[in-house]
């Protein structure tokens, strides 16, 4: 499997710092990853959904550590780039926007 298109969407919450769309091998789209400060650092949160007790599940998630770690990777450091890339609208993009995606497609 490998990550062919990832999407990030930089937000200015406290915890919250990106929402994530991922494609895996050109075939299959993966929305609403979340990139979370936590206390450890910067992780990568599966998207899921409410239950009626309140509590969140998975709806996509990796089975394997390996895969989960791969994901993570390569998903934090296209979240690096993002930062560091100056966008048109910056000021926009600062107060919490998301209206302009980086897109990056891995080499093949």
């Amino acid at each position: 499997m490998d990550i062919t298109q990832v999407k990030v969407f930089p937000v200015s919450e406290e915890k919250l710092k990106a929402y994530v769309s991922i494609v895996l091998d050109d075939c299959f789209l993966v929305s609403d990853l979340k990139v979370i400060h936590g206390p450890n650092g910067l992780f990568v949160s599966m998207p899921s959904k409410r239950k009626k007790n309140g509590e969140f599940k998975d709806i996509a998630h990796p089975l394997n550590r390996e895969t989960r770690e791969q994901m993570e990777r390569r998903i934090l450091e296209e979240y690096g780039k993002a930062l560091s890339q100056p966008t048109e609208g910056s000021t926009a993009n600062e107060a919490g926007s998301s209206e302009t995606p980086r897109v990056s497609e891995a080499s093949q």
